[in-house]
């Protein structure tokens, strides 16, 4: 990955989502409908750059092509998130199921996680979340649809009584499956869980009813 591709992530300018960090393309910095609808399970969440163009192909080079490195040059771009993310106590990857994860070789998030958590000194915790069941490809599917095939497929491994937790993943879409993550987060006692991905699709990406 040549250094022009590399400045070619750029993060997401303009206005957001308060609350779930979706990019909005205008000057409205209220909540989406989903956050106003109350679908967003965490409390604040953002994506380093937009999930497009030179991020988009970085990322599927994490995943795909295993280019392991390319995880800490992401994770040195997700940094300023942790500061504007407030308290956080904690990183905990997003979880693969054993038998995807098997296949990959590698979970992507927690190659996030670690480096970040090394970039900002804050302790990572690899196997706080659990994935109890295989789910389907969430690529293609509403949000509804999203929300219901990730409803159970997290568990958290131990309690985490008034943390801060941060749900560390490589790019957030409609947020149901951090939403998820954290429910079962805030069901063993954490008092904040935050968002933080290298990206975030637009909302007009993915559809949301």
């Amino acid at each position: 990955m040549c250094k022009r591709c590399l400045d070619g992530l750029t993060p997401i300018a303009g206005s957001c989502c308060g609350q779930c960090g979706v990019p909005f393309g205008n000057g409205d910095s209220d909540l989406c409908g989903l956050c106003r609808g109350g679908l967003t399970g965490f409390d604040w969440g953002r994506g380093y750059g937009i999930y497009e163009g030179p991020l988009e192909r970085v990322i599927q080079l994490l995943k795909y092509d295993r280019m392991r490195p390319l995880a800490r040059e992401l994770a040195l771009r997700m940094a300023n998130l942790v500061g504007e993310a407030g308290r956080v106590d904690l990183l905990a990857p997003v979880p693969l199921h054993r038998k995807r994860q098997w296949e990959r070789g590698f979970n992507q998030a927690e190659l996030l996680a670690s480096e970040l958590g090394r970039i900002c000194g804050i302790p990572v915790d690899g196997v706080l979340l659990r994935r109890e069941r295989a789910t389907e490809t969430q690529t293609g599917l509403a949000h509804n649809q999203r929300r219901l095939n990730v409803r159970g497929a997290f568990a958290a491994r131990r309690p985490v009584e008034g943390r801060h937790v941060a749900l560390v993943d490589d790019v957030i879409t409609t947020g149901a499956t951090m939403s998820e993550c954290a429910r079962v987060l805030k069901q063993a006692g954490a008092a904040r869980v935050v968002a933080l991905a290298a990206a975030r699709a637009r909302l007009s990406m993915v559809d949301v009813t």
